[in-house]
């Protein structure tokens, strides 16, 4: 391809989800209720877990972090959706798309570090209770945080950079309502079978390694609990992981959905559909999900006590909070 043509386009079209009015209208009275939604319920749940000394614990600091990463998420993509839904025709410049793309790439790969981080926080606090406080210190959990972020940000930057070196010389118009890889595939006039390969290689790695310490940590926590001779016990340690499992669900099907099928199987219609569930819905559903079974938020991290306790009391080294 002529290194001129590399240049050509400097703006895209979003085509987003329609173009009929009588459409467009609910949607975005939709859309609106649902983004003002995530950011009240995830400022919500950081403001709380910051002003609640009860809550200082590596459990909510993760969680804190988590909904610092939905309320970025969702900032990065409903915006765009909102704007589409009501102006006659939704343009985005070359920068502006690959900045998107970039941080929705980033803060993506960067939930799946952290909800690894989180499984782990319960793997140790059920499974090793008398070694959670040294083994969970404060300078710990801050570096995995630390560590979701830098690697979500790497990884993001090598998507976006090998995306956007791309020749996009024909057509201008983004089968989605935001910059998403794939579609940007589609639209280029190069060859891509690198970067699909890259893509499945890299988002193959994050997205299955991580999902592969989550389900060595809930192994082993199921292995604990089912031990466990008090009822009471194995209750509140199931309870403390429901929640996160109906995260890890919903998050990690739809992205191992959208990324982890060939080329030749894509329908940009079905992952618009997908994606919308992923950029926008869910980080609404993420603070109800993690409130259904929490009593301070509403819930303490349990230490499940030992198993050759003879008569363990299910909650040794819980926070003394009396509000």
């Amino acid at each position: 391809m002529p290194e001129e043509n590399r240049t050509a386009v400097t703006e895209f079209i979003l085509l987003g989800f329609s173009d009929r009015r009588e459409v467009k209208i609910p949607l975005f009275g939709l859309f609106l209720l649902i983004y003002v939604t995530t950011l009240g319920g995830n400022a919500g749940i950081i403001v709380l877990i910051r002003l609640n000394a009860c809550l200082h614990s590596p459990m909510y600091y993760f969680l804190s972090n988590l909904s610092f990463l939905d309320l970025s998420y969702a900032s990065a993509i409903a915006p765009t959706l909102l704007v589409n839904l009501v102006a006659q025709r939704m343009t985005i410049s070359f920068f502006g798309c690959a900045t998107q793309t970039f941080l929705f790439a980033a803060l993506a790969d960067a939930e799946c570090f952290l909800l690894a981080a989180m499984a782990y926080d319960r793997y140790m606090a059920i499974c090793h209770p008398f070694l959670y406080s040294t083994a969970m210190s404060r300078r710990f959990c801050a570096s995995m945080v630390a560590g979701a972020y830098l690697s979500g940000g790497l990884t993001s930057l090598v998507h976006t950079s090998f995306t956007f070196t791309l020749s996009f010389c024909g057509s201008n118009t983004i089968n989605h309502f935001f910059c998403d890889i794939p579609p940007l595939l589609e639209l280029s006039c190069s060859d891509t079978k690198v970067n699909e390969v890259l893509l499945f290689t890299l988002c193959g790695f994050i997205q299955t390694g991580t999902f592969l310490v989550i389900v060595i940590s809930y192994t082993c926590i199921l292995s604990t609990v089912v031990r466990l001779h008090v009822a009471e016990g194995r209750h509140k340690a199931f309870s403390t992981c429901t929640s996160h499992l109906l995260a890890i669900g919903f998050f990690y099907g739809s992205l191992l959905f959208m990324y982890l099928r060939p080329s030749s199987s894509y329908s940009l219609d079905t992952d618009k559909a997908i994606s919308l569930f992923y950029t926008v819905v869910l980080p609404m559903l993420n603070p109800m999900i993690y409130s259904l079974r929490n009593n301070e938020l509403y819930f303490i991290p349990l230490n499940i006590p030992a198993i050759t306790r003879p008569d363990p009391d299910p909650n040794p080294g819980l926070l003394d909070c009396k509000e």
